[in-house]
């Protein structure tokens, strides 16, 4: 593949300027969307998820609203390297390097980050180690850097009450969904896709209307991309391997957003209220009825929030205009 090679629409979906990313031994497949002279925002995806799973429709609007947009597969997902965990364990600041590595290639030496789920934790710890990289900081379905929610779950499947000021565990009928979210790859695609879709139900939430076929289109379209569709799972154990402390989050210096669900069941609302207190001046915005997904019925509403947030940062007094 050609670096920078310029793509149209390509079975439905949007292509952008795609080129595979060396991060130290790794093979790191990313994409770029827009005029690489606008100010960049980096999209990251949260575990087991693959970069094109920030819909196209956000993309659109970003590029749209004057953004460059990039995104890209965190190792071990999609057309990225799949790792060995058991001999080359890594961790969220790993992840976080790669996303370095990403925004070297691209040759941005400044960007608006947007993290959801795992990738908001990754953009936070980027926040922290590497202030000088960071325009903005967005937060999305996320939980403060430093929350342990393998072990909160497991004292949850034990019986065992929470610890005193832990955060609110996954609701159990997401916990429930869990349990059979991984189906045999070898069961085939339309039989893999089939068997994801209790998760999405759940994860989706119960208020916005379930657009059953978007989800079944995107499964599809993870299905073909996945190198290892299992490889995914190591991203649990690099997210419980992580060091951060939520205490940390009070040396951010970058402008934070905070988006969250209201009905999402991985990371309850008190996720998004714990984030935005521990980080000095972020701002809390919740989505009514979103739940820990992005379907496309919210894409104008989304990138409009991360619009006016990376728009606010530019046009702050005494701020440099990348």
């Amino acid at each position: 593949m050609q670096e920078n090679e310029e793509k149209t629409l390509k079975n439905g979906y949007l292509s952008g300027r795609e080129r595979i990313v060396r991060a130290g031994d790794l093979e790191l497949w990313a994409e770029d969307f827009g005029d690489p002279g606008r100010p960049t925002v980096l999209l990251v995806m949260g575990a087991q998820a693959q970069g094109v799973q920030w819909n196209d429709g956000i993309v659109r609007r970003l590029v749209d609203g004057g953004r460059r947009v990039i995104r890209y597969d965190h190792r071990d997902v999609g057309r990225s390297s799949v790792v060995d965990f058991a001999a080359r364990p890594y961790t969220v600041a790993d992840m976080a390097s790669d996303a370095l590595a990403v925004l070297d290639a691209f040759g941005a030496e400044r960007a608006h980050l947007v993290g959801a789920s795992l990738g908001g934790v990754i953009a936070q710890r980027l926040a922290l180690t590497h202030p000088h990289r960071v325009l903005t900081l967005t937060s999305l379905s996320s939980q403060p850097l430093g929350t342990d929610t393998v072990a909160s779950v497991q004292r949850v499947l034990a019986g065992l009450p929470p610890l005193p000021g832990e955060l609110p565990p996954p609701r159990p009928e997401l916990l429930a969904a869990l349990a059979s979210a991984f189906p045999d790859p070898e069961a085939g695609l339309e039989g893999y896709v089939t068997a994801r879709m209790p998760l999405w139900r759940v994860l989706h939430g119960p208020v916005l209307p379930f657009p059953e076929d978007e989800y079944r289109a995107m499964e599809r379209q993870v299905y073909e991309r996945a190198r290892d569709l299992r490889a995914a799972l190591n991203h649990t154990l690099a997210g419980a391997a992580d060091t951060g402390t939520t205490v940390d989050l009070a040396s951010v210096t970058a402008p934070t957003l905070v988006l969250h669900g209201t009905e999402d069941p991985m990371f309850r609302p008190a996720h998004a209220e714990a984030t935005a207190s521990a980080i000095p001046g972020a701002r809390l915005v919740m989505i009514e009825g979103m739940g820990h997904t992005l379907p496309t019925a919210l894409d104008d509403r989304l990138a409009d929030e991360i619009l006016h947030h990376t728009g606010r940062a530019q046009e702050a007094p005494g701020s440099s205009k990348p």
